[in-house]
């Protein structure tokens, strides 16, 4: 793989320890393009900006999806990503919906590898911080024919980042807007599906919330997905998550979840929670816990709901779920314990 490392380091100038999320980003990238059918080698290159014809068909018809993945420090000072062929995999269904040509997984994970043990230093250790990174894939091609591209940027960038939600949040479940719909590409993480999002989680900030709790399509009445994030539901000792589909994305940790739960004793169902149980398990005090859970946010307790105009708080319970799956988590990424997974991926 050909390396280009920049002259001289960002790193230098930057406080690791007062981040937020996403607005830095590390010194190299890694860049492949197709065209004439088939990728370019993967090269990693100085961190700079692309230049793209105006006619550039992502403007136009928005073929571009992405992924995201995180990289931590250990206890050990090792460098680790978390189940990084599931993203790839993922990466490469959402290529196929959207008629855009895969990548090689062995080169994309060769190049992860190769990407993270030059930015090692970028990593943070602070609790809830790590190094977030963003393979994305867009076209290219200079041409306003409503068809798929014929030319395409494949890149990866770096972003060191301090935790997404630092307390507890309120959401707003949604009657009227949709996320996705069935037959869609809901499932596919496409700029698309998070463009449509922007404007009824901007209705809800403005009624005090910080997400919107997406139901289903046809009659909005069950609960599909928290924001950006998987959600989990406790009614009584039990936890229960919607079970994927075209309108519900298959997120790692949501399924880093599910086998966590089994092993640590904790009843766990996948299934359809319906918005009026959600409200009779508040009316009955069955009702637990509510978390959302995903790879920015890992794991986002939910303190209150709003549901046609009236909030509803829910009560601390003794023994939570939430954060005893987060710490077993996140103890499985940072080294802190085994991982009899196999879920740990050591950059070498």
């Amino acid at each position: 793989m050909e390396i280009e490392k920049v002259a001289q380091s960002k790193l230098e100038n930057l406080n690791l320890t007062s981040l937020g999320f996403g607005t830095q980003f590390t010194d190299h990238m890694v860049i492949s393009n197709f065209k004439d059918g088939k990728w370019s080698s993967h090269t990693i290159k100085p961190y700079a900006p692309f230049t793209l014809e105006p006619s550039a068909s992502v403007f136009h018809y928005g073929q571009a999806l992405f992924e995201g993945m995180k990289a931590y420090k250990g206890k050990d000072g090792k460098a680790y990503l978390f189940r990084p062929t599931e993203n790839i995999k993922r990466f490469n269904r959402s290529c196929e919906r959207m008629c855009i040509p895969q990548i090689d997984e062995k080169a994309f994970l060769e190049s992860l590898n190769e990407l993270i043990k030059l930015e090692k230093a970028w990593i943070p250790t602070d609790e809830g911080s790590s190094l977030y990174i963003r393979p994305y894939v867009f076209a290219t091609e200079a041409a306003i024919k409503a068809n798929p591209s014929l030319e395409y940027r494949f890149a990866i960038i770096c972003s060191p980042v301090s935790a997404y939600f630092s307390s507890a949040i309120a959401v707003k479940i949604e009657e009227h807007f949709s996320r996705a719909a069935p037959g869609g590409f809901g499932y596919a993480k496409a700029a698309g599906n998070y463009a449509g999002q922007f404007y009824p989680t901007e209705l809800a900030k403005a009624e005090g919330y910080q997400q919107v709790v997406w139901t289903d399509a046809n009659t909005h009445s069950y609960i599909e997905e928290a924001g950006t994030m998987n959600i989990f539901v406790r009614l009584g000792d039990k936890l229960f998550t919607s079970p994927t589909s075209d309108t519900i994305l298959d997120g790692i940790t949501r399924k880093s979840m599910l086998t966590l739960c089994k092993d640590l004793g904790i009843e766990v169902e996948e299934r359809s929670v319906a918005v009026a149980e959600l409200l009779k398990g508040f009316e009955t005090g069955e009702l637990k816990e509510l978390f959302g859970v995903g790879t920015a946010a890992v794991v986002s307790e939910i303190n209150s709901f709003g549901y046609q105009g009236i909030q509803y708080s829910i009560d601390e319970v003794e023994n939570p779920y939430a954060p005893l799956l987060k710490k077993a988590l996140t103890d499985i990424q940072l080294g802190r314990t085994e991982d009899p997974y196999g879920w740990r991926y050591e950059i070498i």
